[in-house]
Formats: structure tokens, C-alpha cells, sequence
């Protein structure tokens, strides 16, 4: 596998927000969202075996691992680097960008599917698979990261045509006053939570945290 980075940090979004995990980025990704933080993964990285992988993360006391990206799905050797992962006890976190069939990964003990879904200021929501929606569960988890009014109604549109039992995530783009998302959320009485990137929080929008 072609991996960008691996490191050791606090989880900063979804259901697992605060709790320490164990990050391995994969190279590579085929949507080119406007706001993407992580474009150093589109093509930077190193060959890894899945041995190789499951070593260096060993050297970590922690038992969370998010898979992420780049696109995670977009190299064959994910699926087996998550069941072998798996294997050895750990809980995973796969994080993808909501274009690609999940369909290889539904329904794993001990591992929670993040969806990514675009909405238009990233300029990629055309390419979304939304079948996907469909095949998650309430244990994974379903976010839209909204810059604007118009990415919000987008948003909202979806959650309500495509019914799902997921825990659903609107994220403020980094850098966008969070105050006016909240108060869109209260006014329409939407069942979703407000996430927010407490990595950065903490650290700063800075790589390898």
C-alpha cells in the first residue's frame, strides 16, 4: 500500500471526537475538493506491506485506528489491511469521501464507516455514490462539511430524501463562523449534530495532528 503519513493524536471529528487514535493516512485521492486540508496525500508516500503497517502501529498503547485519507478506498488493500487490523483487536474508524461503493466494508464487527458526503462549494457533489447512505448503520456515522446557505440547504435536502439510522454530522468548513450553522440547525430543527474539528482546536491547522 501506498501510505502518506501514520502518527499518533486525538481524534478530532465524529463519534469518536477526544479519544486518542492511531492515523494512517493512504496516498492518493480522486476528488479534488475546493477547501481539501489534506492535499499533501494526493500523491506524496511510501510503500508499505500490510506487516510493515501493522508493526509500526504496535509501537502505539492504543487500540483506536482511523483509516483516512486521501481516499482510502481508492487502493485494493485496504480491505484486507482493515480485516487483518481487526484480526489483531483493534477498533477502526474508516473514513471515506462518499464516492466510492462501500459495499466491501458494511456490517465488520468493531469498525465504524465514516461518509463524507460533498456538498457544493467543494465542487465534487456530483460524484457522489449515494447509495451508500443505504448501506450504513446506526453504529457508523454521516457528515457534510458546509461552507455556506447553500451547501446547508444541500445538506438538508439529502438527510431528508435518504432516510438513515446513522448519526449525522454538519461541520463547519475550518475557518467559517460556526455561530450561523447553529443557528440554521435550530431554526429548522434538524436532528443532527454539529461537529466541529477539535484537532485543530487544540493543535492548529497544522500537519500530522
Amino acid at each position: 500500500m501506498k501510505i502518506n503519513e501514520m502518527f499518533y493524536s486525538i481524534q478530532g471529528e465524529g463519534k469518536w471526537m477526544g479519544l486518542p487514535n492511531i492515523f494512517i493516512r493512504t496516498t492518493g485521492c480522486n476528488l479534488r475538493c475546493s477547501f481539501c486540508d489534506t492535499t499533501y496525500a494526493y500523491k506524496k508516500g511510501d510503500e508499505k506491506s500490510i506487516e510493515t503497517i501493522e508493526k509500526e502501529i504496535k509501537k502505539y498503547n492504543c487500540k483506536y485506528v482511523c483509516v483516512t485519507g486521501g481516499e482510502p478506498l481508492i487502493q485494493d488493500e485496504t480491505v484486507q489491511l482493515i480485516d487483518v487490523l481487526l484480526k489483531d483487536g483493534y477498533k477502526i474508524c474508516l473514513e471515506t469521501n462518499g464516492s466510492i461503493d462501500i459495499k466491501n466494508f458494511v456490517r465488520k464487527k468493531n469498525l465504524l464507516i465514516s461518509i463524507d458526503i460533498k456538498c457544493p462549494s467543494s465542487n465534487m457533489h456530483e460524484k457522489m455514490f449515494f447509495k451508500n447512505i443505504s448501506q450504513i448503520t446506526s453504529s457508523d456515522q454521516l457528515k457534510f462539511v458546509i461552507q455556506d446557505i447553500i451547501d446547508y440547504k444541500h445538506a438538508k435536502k439529502i438527510v431528508k430524501k435518504y432516510k438513515t439510522q446513522s448519526t449525522i454530522y454538519f461541520q463547519p468548513v475550518w475557518g467559517v463562523h460556526m455561530r450561523e450553522l447553529a443557528s440554521w440547525i435550530l431554526k429548522d430543527g434538524l436532528d443532527v449534530r454539529i461537529g466541529l474539528q477539535m484537532h485543530k482546536i487544540i493543535w492548529g491547522d497544522i500537519k500530522g495532528v
